[in-house]
Parts: structure tokens; C-alpha cells; sequence
């Protein structure tokens, strides 16, 4: 990407932010999100990078109406990871992001087994995404992420807030 798209989408992000949250207020009283934790065979994490926000971040997003957390922690990680969850993601935290809005939570699970094909091609949502080694995180990593896989991997308590 270029510097000069890179700072429009940095100037865009607080107005992006603002709009697609008072999407959701006027259709949901409360926003619900999930992500995840996911971990490989050699303990390396698995990021993404969206096209539309800065940093990199744990895969995940909002819950559906009608859908449970779980049901929308498998989806979202298929979006965008190409990830078929094959066991039960364990619950690490309910966390209130007050970054996002007053109305945001979201529940973060820890992943470890699973199927990956392949990485998926960059879209529009997801523009990178892959595998990080735990003390090389790329450039970015927003201190939300940073944190909550601090307290999976050294088995720390969870913060309440994003952070």
C-alpha cells in the first residue's frame, strides 16, 4: 500500500469508526464482537491486517443476531483466516472496549486446534494475515492484541478492558 493511501485510511479511520457504530447503535442496543486467540503447533499466533483500520489485530468480529459467540468466533475465523476451528475454543475473557463505543464488548477465545488449507488471498477486509513467531509480532500490533495474548500465553488473568 502506498504512503499516501496509508495516511487517507489513517485520517478516515475515526470517521469510518464513528459511522459504522452509530450503524449498529440504531440497530443494536449493545455491540457484541469476539476474536481470537489462535494458536499453532509451534505456538505462534495468527494475526490479521484489515483494509479499513491500522495495526494488526486478533481475527474476529461482530456476533449476528441469532448467533452465538461460538457460532460467530468459527465464522469469522473462516472469513478471515481460512481457519476451521476442530475442537472447543476455550473462553479467555469478556473484555469492555470503550475505545470502540460505551456500548462495545467483546468476548476473546483461545484456539488451538484447527485446519488451515492455506492462507487466504488479501481482499478488501483482510489485506495481510498469518502466523507470527510471540516475540516478533509485526510492526503495528495494536496494544489491545499485545495484551490479550500476553495473558493466554503466560496464563496471566484477564484485564476487563481492552485496553
Amino acid at each position: 500500500m502506498s504512503d499516501g493511501l496509508a495516511t487517507l485510511r489513517r485520517r478516515l479511520e475515526p470517521l469510518l469508526r464513528r459511522i459504522f457504530h452509530l450503524y449498529w447503535w440504531l440497530v443494536r442496543g449493545m455491540t457484541l464482537g469476539v476474536r481470537g486467540v489462535v494458536l499453532d503447533e509451534s505456538n505462534r499466533v495468527f494475526l490479521v491486517k484489515h483494509g479499513y483500520v491500522t495495526g494488526w489485530h486478533l481475527p474476529g468480529g461482530g456476533v449476528e443476531i441469532g448467533e452465538s459467540f461460538v457460532e460467530a468466533l468459527r465464522r469469522e475465523l473462516l472469513e478471515e483466516g481460512r481457519i476451521e476451528v476442530a475442537g472447543e475454543p476455550v473462553l479467555h475473557g469478556l473484555f469492555f472496549n470503550s475505545h470502540v463505543s460505551r456500548r462495545d464488548h467483546v468476548a476473546v477465545y483461545i484456539v488451538r486446534q484447527f485446519r488451515q488449507d492455506r492462507l487466504p488471498a488479501p481482499n478488501h477486509e483482510i489485506v495481510a494475515c498469518g502466523f507470527f513467531e510471540l516475540a516478533a509480532l509485526p510492526e503495528g500490533t495494536t496494544p489491545g492484541t499485545r495484551l490479550r495474548i500476553s495473558e493466554v500465553v503466560e496464563a496471566r488473568a484477564p484485564i476487563e478492558t481492552w485496553r
